[in-house]
């Protein structure tokens, strides 16, 4: 209990006359001790808007990584408390960095620094509200395996399964909530250039669940430019999040995760490399825009998804006709082609000997 205070008579005394109690008439230790440390990231950032006192408060680092424990547990770590430490700003910075979907950027950017020699992922997955699995996984990308082999990070190896309490969907309405309730992030981290982005929908954009095993398989995508690569990779690219879950061998058993892996697609679905997919992402974690929406991630995510998907398929119409129209003139030129030859060898038959 707290001593009363000049400030705590003079707001009882207050609320006692019938007048109006302002947020300044409150004590500052309450306020660090009792509201500040109950909001979440978003509700933090808007209370440092009102005011400069509240702006003052909220931007204490402890209030900042309590949040982001608590939102990502995979920061609590040894190694990720102090590199988010090391951030400009510490803990808001790397919150401000890792919550908002990840946009791309509308313009080609080419950057002057070198690409991270390695990549940690934080990845966290919640169900309703409660952690169901946690991971942070460090990748080099200095070798040559890395660069020249298709890029995939797996954060389970094929044999690994990891348990929960939740029910393995059965029927369309079970997958349907499961989707609905499953929240995944994925925070990309740069040790060196102390940047980060989360690369996940927040909520998955698809589930597919298979006739005959029943595993169901999630898609959290973000859509990042091709920057100045020369190609497919041109256009916009798919960092790809695959979930797979399956039972536990008996019918009506616990759900069991057994692949979390990222991977990148080109717009012909295409699996880019370990070096055009660093530099990919290399390039998003310094120029790619993030969403203003922050509480609409999951709607902006899947419309971007979903729009990927119509460019994809415009592109694959074109592709066709481009290449039926090129059949049409092999064709033609065949035809033209073997005419020629018929009336040269019919010419050279009727000629007089």
């Amino acid at each position: 209990m707290y001593p009363p205070t000049a400030t705590v008579t003079a707001t009882a005394a207050a609320a006692e006359e019938g007048s109006a109690t302002t947020l300044s008439d409150v004590p500052t230790d309450i306020l660090q001790s009792h509201i500040l440390t109950r909001l979440d990231g978003l509700t933090l950032a808007s209370a440092s808007c009102v005011s400069s006192q509240l702006h003052s408060l909220a931007a204490q680092d402890h209030l900042w990584t309590t949040v982001c424990h608590s939102t990502w547990p995979s920061t609590s770590t040894t190694r990720l408390r102090y590199l988010i430490s090391n951030f400009s700003f510490g803990a808001r910075c790397f919150f401000s960095l890792s919550f908002p979907l990840l946009l791309p950027s509308p313009t080609a950017t080419i950057t002057t620094t070198p690409p991270p020699p390695e990549l940690i992922s934080a990845v966290d997955i919640h169900y309703k509200n409660k952690l169901i699995f946690t991971k942070v996984q460090e990748t080099e990308t200095v070798t040559d395996w890395f660069r020249c082999s298709p890029f995939r990070i797996d954060l389970l190896d094929p044999k690994d399964v990891v348990p929960t309490t939740i029910p393995h969907p059965e029927s369309d309405g079970a997958c349907t909530a499961l989707s609905e309730e499953m929240i995944l992030s994925w925070v990309l981290i740069d040790p060196i250039g102390r940047r980060a982005a989360n690369i996940s929908s927040h909520k998955p954009v698809s589930l597919q669940r298979h006739w005959l095993s029943g595993e169901v398989q999630l898609l959290f995508v973000s859509i990042l430019g091709g920057g100045e690569w020369k190609g497919p990779t041109s256009d916009l690219v798919q960092c790809g999040i695959v979930v797979t879950c399956g039972s536990g061998g008996s019918e009506g058993g616990d759900m069991q995760v057994r692949e979390v892996s990222l991977q990148v697609e080109d717009m012909d679905g295409m699996q880019l490399t370990g070096k055009k997919s660093l530099g990919i992402l290399h390039r998003a974690l310094d120029y790619s825009r993030r969403g203003n929406k922050m509480k609409r991630r999951e709607e902006e995510g899947r419309m971007r998804y979903r729009e990927f998907l119509e460019m994809k398929r415009d592109r694959r119409e074109r592709k066709l006709r481009t290449e039926g129209t090129l059949d049409m003139l092999c064709v033609a030129f065949g035809f033209g082609v073997t005419i020629f030859a018929a009336f040269w060898w019919l010419f050279l038959c009727i000629q007089p000997e």
